[in-house]
């Protein structure tokens, strides 16, 4: 194979007959410096985009991190992302939130929208629909906070741009798991 005919990443590789799918993972891991490094780092070399991630102390008495990592791939590609994964040493466990029923996916977005007349009208009825709360106001813009779904966030994100768009700030995709057990 010649260096034009190479793929231009893992998801061009075997398994091209697989649709690609969306994965959240939720990756515990011990809270020590080049963690976050090395699972970006296992990303990159092997040619896998990362789509979202967020990344927090979650219990300072363990020094346990949460990384949330939104990825797509093949069915295949994602079982190698979660194998290659547990294979590092400061990972303790990583769940696949997609896949459970009970999983709850949540992102938070600022969106700043400029306008005055019609337009501002319009933004705040938009605002009003979508439950999006005003946490600054001008006479000529707005900041709106929005709680939801990635495709919620899109949705509002869509409609705000003819009406004034000006900037947009999101998290990333943040996840847990409905019920009593630790996901």
């Amino acid at each position: 194979m010649s260096d034009n005919d190479a793929p231009a990443s893992a998801y061009d590789m075997t398994h091209e007959d697989e649709a690609l799918e969306r994965r959240t993972l939720a990756v515990m891991v011990d809270n020590e410096p080049g963690v976050l490094a090395r699972v970006v780092g296992l990303f990159s070399a092997r040619g896998y985009n990362i789509e979202s991630l967020t990344v927090a102390e979650v219990d300072a008495s363990r020094h346990r991190s949460r990384i949330t990592i939104v990825t797509s791939g093949t069915p295949h590609t994602l079982e190698q992302i979660e194998a290659q994964l547990l294979r590092l040493v400061p990972v303790g466990r990583v769940v696949d939130i997609t896949k459970s029923k009970r999983g709850i996916e949540r992102e938070l977005a600022l969106i700043k929208v400029a306008g005055t007349g019609e337009r501002r009208i319009e933004a705040l009825r938009l605002a009003d629909i979508f439950r999006a709360n005003v946490i600054d106001t001008t006479l000529e813009s707005f900041v709106f906070e929005l709680t939801g779904g990635s495709d919620k966030i899109d949705q509002f994100i869509a409609l705000m741009q003819p009406l004034g768009l000006v900037e947009v700030s999101r998290t990333g995709v943040l996840s847990i798991k409905r019920g009593k057990e630790k996901g």
